[in-house]
């Protein structure tokens, strides 16, 4: 990971926030970009640019692109950024699939069309997309998220397949993730069952860095 330049959308989440904190204790340098406003000032190792709508492509293409600039170069992008929502299909409202898709799929997708070029000149670039064990089997509730990560999960195939040999795509599918708001709303749950962020971390870490490049 030393010296490597990378892009973590959602950096400020509860994920997202310790890939940033252990990345950049591994040398790499990190372009942290959230919907949260952020005035950190920028270092030569961490550059934050909060505020940004990447729902948005015209958005999401300035962020990647002023990160390329301040590095001088986009070795890695790891989209975190997304949304859940729990709600039952009969019950619920259209617009949370709209919203969910928005969220976790689109952030993801124009992320990473921005990223592309500055990626394939890498020579080693990286995508690390979060799904979710949702996107292979939805349960009760889970209709809307789950259709959104299932739709991560095909960007993810498409893009492996249209950048094999240049670029690297992978996606993480955790199941439930050892959050305070995920304790907050399952609090009868067994959390020792959760996989935590930084065991998560380490994962997503990996297919970032080159020891990954045969993944």
């Amino acid at each position: 990971m030393d010296g490597k330049a990378i892009v973590v959308t959602g950096a400020l989440g509860a994920l997202g926030r310790v890939v940033v904190d252990e990345a950049l204790a591994r040398g790499a340098r990190i372009a942290s970009v959230d919907h949260a406003p952020t005035q950190v000032p920028a270092t030569a190792d961490l550059f934050e640019l909060g505020g940004i709508d990447l729902t948005d492509p015209v958005q999401a293409s300035k962020a990647i692109d002023a990160a390329a600039a301040h590095f001088g170069k986009l070795d890695a992008l790891i989209n975190i950024a997304g949304g859940f929502a729990f709600e039952t299909v009969a019950d619920g409202d259209p617009r949370t699939w709209h919203r969910m898709h928005a969220l976790n799929v689109m952030t993801a997708l124009n992320a990473s069309r921005a990223a592309i070029p500055h990626l394939d000149s890498s020579g080693a670039g990286r995508i690390v997309n979060i799904g979710a064990m949702g996107a292979l089997q939805a349960g009760s509730g889970m209709g809307a998220y789950a259709a959104s990560k299932a739709g991560v999960h095909r960007l993810t195939e498409a893009l492996a397949a249209e950048l094999k040999g240049k670029i690297t795509v992978n996606a993480v599918l955790p199941s439930i993730i050892d959050t305070a708001a995920n304790r907050a709303s399952m609090p009868k749950a067994d959390f020792t069952k959760w996989v935590t962020p930084r065991e998560l971390t380490d994962v997503i870490l990996f297919l970032a860095s080159d020891a990954a490049s045969a993944v």
